[in-house]
């Protein structure tokens, strides 16, 4: 039986009844057939708000009651809670067994493979997994390795070489490709990137870490590579179905898992919407799913068309849109629903115009019965929202802001982890680094003579206890192996609750925190939440496995807004807002230069994910949808000069018909000029002009 998948403690659950499933009633057409399909490829096509997890769930239950097993089920999403939500909601329809389904991300299930079979493979079961950030600071110590830091000519920084190999491992375009296209300025240092990136991947394996581009790279080279095919088909035969959510956003390394995963029983469930593929910063390619049915021969391809959450005219706005894409899968979303105004185009004289628009609307809206929370303001970048939070905030209008920097992100939050970290991988160089630097009298020198002490005696934990810090740290280091030890002897006495680790690190580091920051209260406030959620967890490995693979999404400290109010309206960036709807969305700055961006204007295939994105952006409305177009343009944030901008590209005369223009007046006028007094003049200028020519 295959192992229970990666996840936070489970609550004490009641066994939940199984019942009998109307699919023809509980279903309309499309989704009935695509629920129901037999064994083979399936391609289900889902347009936005077409229930396209209400299928998926049905599927589960479908092949659940046809017989197969739940354990011999996979579900891959892109994030855990998506996994969870769908098989709590087919637990609803099948009962308890649909909790035996393996449902996860393709980083968390790879990670649960990787500690099985990666042992056989070369690849030791106690592997740490690097986050982005650590990612990042061992590429800057390969950088420094390599002598390329001290170029005369700049060369890039670790954030920078970091993206190019990552894009490099998912989307296997060449690292000389990769920087003529996104780095030209680059492109002399190709062959240093080469050097550096085979010095990380040396300290990595050396180190027993493994990154996030690893865990995928692994399981591809498991299940499609011949000298690995024992372990292959030994993974692959843990499961008789497969199903993926959001196919649109799965990269080049993903398609390859899912064909070695398939390669014996075909049987593979794949939904998405081509017209919502816009992660290809991050790797994603469209051509997975408009490829499907010929990657997948024989393949059925199933489309979901019948809306349910916007009204008519809102989606006949967004059909007209996407119609121009220059590939796609041809869709024409229709609702039930009656009545609805068409979305409104709102031309406004600047951008102080565009918001007191949008912010006396959103008042509108507010006093007529809609809630905050049911509001959003989308925008392509977050910089775009400058304006905006500033009124809201002069007028006590609470919001939120996503898009924002993540939980583990947060530099308190990466401290504690650190002590964690060194305890269960001694090689840790990168926390090691971290959590010396932490230390009162140690610096960048001598946290790296430890560190090579500690490598030159194999990473023994007891090296840093026998290593002598200069009189300034001594103190500060003797505490540290004071910490290090109970930590260690509390797990050699089983006391294994991650929780009580986390509450020893804080004796010491919140004094730390207290000094290096003004504002300590919300920081503090994260590591309380951040120790509530190690509580339960059996060990360190299983903690940091999960909360590196599936971090919480916000932090306190880094909130937008009054944390007082549960009423809260959205802004959010239209890469945020994916998978959301609200009532009402108004979509800021749809001219060219700023929704498309400008550094897409120059790429056909960038435009055409620009395109995709602002799709995105009006399907997220349910009743009333509003795009404001601020003509006048500032050439700068603080610049006085304006010039004209032009409306977005995407907003053809095609589309504009679906829209009612709406052009605001202007508010503020220039006074009269006061009529002269009727005196007499004091000179008479025409007649000393007559005068100079007269004889």
């Amino acid at each position: 039986m295959a192992e229970a998948p990666l996840h936070y403690p489970p609550r004490v659950r009641e066994v939940a009844p199984r019942r009998e499933v109307d699919f023809a009633a509980e279903l309309n057409e499309a989704q009935r057939k695509a629920a129901t399909h037999p064994d083979g490829p399936l391609l289900i096509v889902a347009g936005a708000g077409t229930g396209k997890t209400r299928t998926l769930v049905y599927r589960v239950a479908h092949l659940i009651a046809r017989g197969v097993r739940p354990d011999r089920i996979l579900l891959l999403t892109f994030t855990r809670r998506a996994a969870q939500e769908m098989l709590a909601r087919a637990e609803k329809l099948v009962g308890s067994e649909s909790r035996q389904v393996h449902g996860g991300t393709f980083h968390g299930t790879a990670h649960r493979l990787l500690r099985r079979f990666g042992p056989e493979a070369g690849i030791a079961g106690d592997f740490t997994i690097l986050d982005q950030g650590d990612a990042e600071d061992l590429m800057q110590l390969s950088r420094a390795a390599c002598g390329l830091a001290d170029k005369t000519k700049r060369f890039p920084k670790k954030e920078t070489l970091h993206h190019v190999y990552s894009r490099h491992v998912n989307t296997e375009i060449p690292v000389g490709a990769i920087l003529r296209e996104e780095y030209p300025r680059f492109i002399e240092f190709e062959d240093d990137f080469a050097r550096v990136f085979a010095d990380y991947t040396q300290r990595k394996q050396a180190r027993n870490l493994v990154d996030y581009d690893d865990l995928l790279l692994y399981w591809a080279m498991l299940v499609e590579s011949d000298a690995a095919r024992a372990i292959g088909d030994r993974i692959g035969a843990l499961y008789d179905h497969i199903l993926v959510d959001e196919y649109q956003d799965t990269n080049v390394l993903q398609a390859r898992i899912l064909k070695g995963m398939c390669r014996v029983h075909r049987n593979l469930t794949v939904v998405g919407d081509d017209a919502q593929s816009i992660y290809a910063f991050r790797g994603a390619t469209i051509r997975n799913i408009l490829d499907f049915p010929r990657e997948f021969p024989g393949a059925a391809v199933v489309t979901l068309e019948q809306n349910y959450r916007s009204t008519q005219p809102i989606l006949d706005a967004s059909n007209t849109l996407i119609s121009r894409a220059e590939e796609r899968f041809t869709k024409e979303l229709y609702t039930t629903r009656t009545g609805g105004e068409r979305p409104w185009l709102v031309t406004a004289q600047d951008e102080p115009q565009q918001t007191r628009f949008v912010v006396d609307r959103i008042l509108e809206l507010h006093e007529a019965g809609t809630p905050l929370r049911e509001i959003a303001v989308l925008f392509r970048a977050g910089y775009m929202s400058a304006d905006l939070e500033v009124e809201l905030t002069a007028r006590n209008i609470p919001f939120e802001k996503w898009g924002g920097l993540k939980f583990l992100e947060a530099a308190h939050v990466k401290d504690v982890l650190a002590f964690l970290r060194v305890l269960e991988n001694p090689r840790d160089e990168v926390s090691w680094y971290r959590l010396l630097q932490l230390m009162p009298g140690i610096g960048e020198t001598t946290a790296r003579r430890a560190i090579e002490a500690l490598a030159d005696a194999n990473w023994d934990p007891g090296a840093f206890a026998r290593f002598t810090p200069p009189a300034r740290a001594r103190e500060a280091h003797a505490g540290l192996v004071q910490l290090l030890d109970a930590l260690r002897r509390s797990d050699l006495e089983a006391e294994r609750g991650v929780a009580r680790d986390i509450l020893r690190i804080r004796a010491l580091y919140d004094d730390i925190l207290r000094a290096r920051y003004d504002r300590e209260e919300p920081r503090l406030a994260d590591l309380e939440r951040l120790q509530a959620i190690a509580d339960g967890f059996p060990s360190r490995a299983d903690f940091l496995a999960a909360i590196t693979l599936d971090p919480p999404a916000s932090s306190t400290d880094l909130g937008f807004g009054s944390e007082s109010e549960d009423d809260t309206l959205i802004l959010s960036t239209a890469h945020s807002a994916k998978g959301k709807e609200w009532d009402a969305v108004f979509l800021i700055w749809a001219v060219d230069g700023w929704f498309p961006m400008s550094r897409a204007l120059g790429d056909d295939d960038q435009i055409e994910e620009e395109r995709r994105l602002m799709y995105v952006a009006l399907t997220r409305a349910r009743d009333h949808l509003a795009v404001t177009v601020p003509f006048n343009v500032y050439q700068t944030r603080r610049g006085a000069d304006y010039s004209l901008s032009q409306m977005s590209r995407f907003l053809d005369r095609g589309v504009v018909r679906c829209f009612q223009q709406v052009v605001l007046e202007a508010t503020e006028t220039l006074p009269e000029p006061e009529a002269p007094p009727s005196a007499a003049p004091v000179v008479d200028l025409r007649a000393l002009v007559r005068n100079r020519f007269s004889t």
